[in-house]
């Protein structure tokens, strides 16, 4: 199951490729529908599906979405929160041969709008909370379908295409037909559609199989947003690919996550360490059986030695792997084997069997190995390119790697060292925020000059975005007023937290180049100013 070769795809990209392996998402998903129908397939709530029960949802709304007028090839986008509805409507697409699009529902109307309309995206999926989201049908003019989960009085809703015959088998694809369009930020500040296809996602569920240890009887708790890679790929696309069971969480919090992972016999799931922190904090965390949770990913963050520590103290079964990867790469790249975790925690691990990772210099030459440069990578599970932007795709993508914007090493061994994050982006919790996207909606307020992102250090979240602020002259800016700008423009945890109202100019080199490494150090001495005098105060 597990031999590679050489295979060329997408456009001349010659890679390795697992040699025996099912063509498409929906042959994985037909083979366990037939093979164990009576075994539990989905968990959300008081919900519980068979694969035989869930199989007959998924065929009915692909049936209703075909009655709509929704064909192969088509986008389709979901802003839903976690849910058994996304689940069903993210397999229905694909059971009719078009693209998932998930949407974040952190994100506000001014981006869903622009990647509906960049997408051209002709059905949608909507929470009916969140209908106040969506753009008015005149700025997305490609959306002729709008699909209402919940309540509504709405012309289309959910519960009637589960009403429909089911569609007696899926749409055939082929392997590099795409499967999911997922957006992820840019330099530009505008977000870009990663191309992601069946072949790059069944390569995703195959590495994960067999870096993991995981396969039928797999009980998975997704507590990460669906909308994010991990949910849909290593978790949502992985458990229910393998045939598992897929325990679905709205949303998480570690005070409810421990029972119910003790109650359902979670095996498997992928949290940032931010969250397996949370649950140690739990004044009765011992005191849940969680014997069964032996498999343990993380990313986002590097996981403190003392959380890895405590873990092994309290569940000893449980396998910690730091597993590396992005949106462009459909998630996992690299993947720690658990028992070399304590000893290697400054590594992501070594690369996966059909992944290779080359370190290159400025240049774009490959530098001699343990050197450090930039992490290009390459493998069937790396995105065909961006939706729609052929010179984003020329500059990312180059002879067959993409450019991950990371700093980085592989030693003799072959374990890969990421040093330094792409420029300018931060990370909150987990979640990636890029400096432009932040700097661009502030310098939309009409009092706004000029502004600055930097990274502030927590303890919590690894990083909170700070902004350095000038205002245009004869103009006086307001901390409050500026955040209130920003969280109409952006998901909530882009929105600043923290700002620097400066009447000075912002520094720059002799070039114009902004000097963000002075701007960081000036947050620095201001922190640490701030924390002497709490001290000496107390």
């Amino acid at each position: 199951m597990y031999d590679t070769h050489l295979e060329t795809h997408y456009d001349q990209r010659t890679m390795r490729c697992f040699q025996h392996r099912p063509r498409d998402l929906m042959a994985l998903w037909s083979a366990v529908a037939r093979r164990k129908p009576a075994a539990e397939a989905l968990v959300c709530g008081a919900q519980r599906l068979s694969w035989a029960q869930l199989d007959d949802q998924v065929m009915r709304v692909a049936a209703g979405l075909r009655a709509q007028g929704v064909g192969q090839g088509d986008r389709v986008a979901l802003l839903l929160g976690n849910g058994s509805e996304f689940v069903v409507a993210s397999y229905a697409i694909l059971a009719i041969g078009a693209v998932v699009l998930p949407l974040s529902t952190r994100e506000q109307t001014p981006g869903l709008t622009y990647i509906l309309r960049n997408s051209g995206a002709s059905a949608l999926f909507v929470d009916a909370a969140l209908q106040t989201l969506a753009p008015p049908a005149g700025e997305v003019p490609d959306l002729r379908l709008r699909v209402v989960v919940g309540d509504s009085d709405a012309a289309c809703r959910f519960d009637a295409l589960l009403r429909h015959a089911r569609l007696e088998q899926p749409v055939a694809v082929d392997e590099e037909d795409l499967a999911m369009l997922v957006y992820t930020s840019g330099t530009t500040g505008f977000p870009k559609g990663a191309m992601l296809t069946h072949l790059g996602l069944v390569h995703t569920i195959l590495h994960y199989a067999q870096s993991l240890g995981l396969d039928d009887s797999v009980r998975c708790c997704l507590v990460v947003p669906l909308s994010h890679i991990t949910g849909l790929a290593a978790l949502m696309a992985v458990t229910l690919g393998l045939g598992g069971t897929l325990i679905v969480v709205p949303h998480f919090k570690a005070a409810e996550f421990l029972p119910l992972a003790a109650r359902e016999r979670i095996s498997y799931t992928i949290m940032v360490p931010a969250m397996y922190q949370l649950c140690l904090l739990q004044p009765d965390f011992e005191r849940h059986d969680l014997s069964a949770w032996t498999v343990g990913g993380y990313g986002g963050a590097p996981m403190p030695p003392e959380t890895i520590d405590r873990l092994a103290q309290w569940l000893p079964g449980l396998r910690l792997s730091n597993c590396y990867g992005a949106t462009e790469t459909t998630s996992p790249v690299a993947v720690m084997p658990a028992q070399l975790t304590r000893a290697h925690l400054d590594s992501v691990g070594p690369a996966l069997p059909c992944a290779d990772i080359a370190v290159m210099d400025d240049d774009g030459r490959q530098v001699p190995v343990g050197e450090i440069g930039e992490l290009w990578l390459k493998g069937p599970m790396v995105a065909k390119g961006y939706w729609q932007n052929p010179q984003a795709t020329r500059e990312n993508f180059i002879d067959g790697y993409w450019r991950s914007g990371d700093v980085g090493r592989v030693d003799a061994q072959g374990f890969v060292y990421v040093l330094d994050r792409r420029k300018d982006m931060l990370n909150r919790g987990g979640y990636k925020i890029f400096s432009v996207e932040v700097e661009n909606a502030l310098c939309e307020h009409p009092d706004v000059l000029e502004a600055a992102v930097v990274a502030k250090p927590c303890p919590v979240l690894g990083e909170r975005v700070h902004v350095f602020v000038t205002p245009r002259p004869g103009k006086v800016l307001d901390a409050a007023a500026l955040r209130s700008f920003c969280a109409q423009r952006l998901s909530d945890y882009k929105v600043p937290e923290s700002f620097t109202l400066r009447a000075d100019p912002l520094p720059r080199n002799a070039n114009g180049k902004l000097l963000k490494r002075v701007l960081r150090e000036a947050l620095a001495t201001a922190t640490a100013a701030a924390t002497s005098a709490a001290t000496s105060t107390a």
